[in-house]
């Protein structure tokens, strides 16, 4: 059901996007920003509303100096927040305004790690994701201040966040081998959802990337895969795994992307999870089992066959070997589980041996 706007708000509709205006009679119209549920919309409707009654243009006041909206908006006109991807400013656009409209106010050098843990951060009790995606923000905000220059009033010379503890939140795992035989015996090759999952689990690439993956990409290297990590701008070269090409020959070739809605255009990055969701419910799987746990499932593979940490790296695109490590640790806990259980029996094996050394049977 679409928004009710408020009072005298228009809504045009242009190639796709949404405009509006305010006009009040037969009055001007006045343009309005893009996202109706922004605070900078509610404070642009207020002034028109003002400027219509009173009949005198009502001037905008930005956020006071050396509070936290000053450094919101000092952050964004910074080369750091320009040089970011589309998806990544999409991504941080909602915790920036939720700081923006409720803490605006608050002082910059007035931040403690008390204050924020209590006035910014008591409000997400229950809600580790939301949480920690503010504590994100927060902390680059804070590496903004630190690099202001000398006599700005948003400087900052140490980390209020220091010493905040990440919320612990549910890792996604990787899938079981059970899990993967389940989803291919539901979907046969040459559908759809097959093809996507055998381009998650045997490319490694996150929805971001596999939903515009193209066919060029496939046959400009007939051994491999290659993409560019759109997380990390890391360019990622995989081998074409058999079970694949077995995936990608069943699969039709009737648009430039690989993967397409019924209606023959590429998939959003939503559009596409709710795709996976959709397979992976079918398939009878776990609410657990998420698409994303397909990437993991490769990396636990790799680490299980014996891959190192740099080869398991330069396969799934991260940026540090800390990362890959994890699968490398984790399953070398596994071989060192089963290799004492199987070095207990061999001892077990031989002490029943020992003993009945020298008895005869009655």
């Amino acid at each position: 059901m679409p928004r009710k706007l408020p009072l005298h708000v228009e809504r045009n509709r242009v190639k796709g996007k949404n405009y509006y205006s305010f006009r009040k009679g037969k009055g001007p119209r006045i343009r309005l920003p893009d996202d109706p549920t922004s605070e900078e919309f509610r404070e642009a409707y207020l002034a028109a509303m003002l400027e219509g009654t009173s009949g005198r243009r009502v001037r905008k006041v930005g956020p006071a100096p050396g509070t936290l909206g000053a450094l919101i908006a000092s952050y964004m006109q910074s080369d750091a927040y320009r040089e970011l991807r589309p998806t990544t400013k999409k991504g941080y656009s909602t915790p920036l305004e939720v700081l923006k409209t409720k803490h605006s106010h608050r002082s910059v050098a007035g931040l403690t790690k008390e204050r924020i843990e209590i006035g910014i951060l008591a409000a997400y009790a229950g809600r580790p994701a939301a949480k920690l995606f503010i504590i994100k923000i927060l902390r680059i905000l804070v590496r903004h201040a630190q690099g202001l220059s000398d006599g700005n009033p948003l400087k900052l010379r140490y980390d209020p966040t220091s010493g905040i503890r990440r919320p612990k939140i549910g890792e996604i795992r990787s899938w079981t081998d059970a899990e993967t035989a389940a989803f291919e015996r539901r979907w046969a090759l040459g559908s759809k959802q097959r093809t996507a999952y055998a381009l998650m689990l045997y490319v490694g690439a996150a929805r971001v990337d596999v939903h515009r993956m193209t066919w060029r990409q496939i046959d400009e290297q007939s051994s491999g895969v290659d993409y560019v990590r759109s997380k990390t701008d890391v360019p990622v070269e995989v081998g074409l795994h058999p079970e694949l090409r077995r995936a990608l020959d069943a699969a039709s070739r009737d648009h430039v992307t690989i993967i397409n809605t019924e209606f023959g255009r590429p998939f959003t990055i939503a559009g596409f999870s709710q795709f996976m969701r959709d397979a992976i419910k079918a398939a009878g799987l776990p609410i657990d089992c998420k698409p994303h746990g397909l990437r993991k499932t490769l990396g636990r593979r790799m680490a299980e066959d014996g891959c190192t940490a740099h080869e398991i790296q330069a396969a799934l695109g991260h940026k540090t070997l800390a990362e890959a490590e994890r699968y490398t640790r984790d399953a070398d806990r596994r071989r060192g589980g089963r290799e004492a259980i199987k070095k207990l029996q061999t001892r077990v094996d031989a002490q029943t041996a020992s003993d009945s050394l020298g008895k005869f049977k009655k």
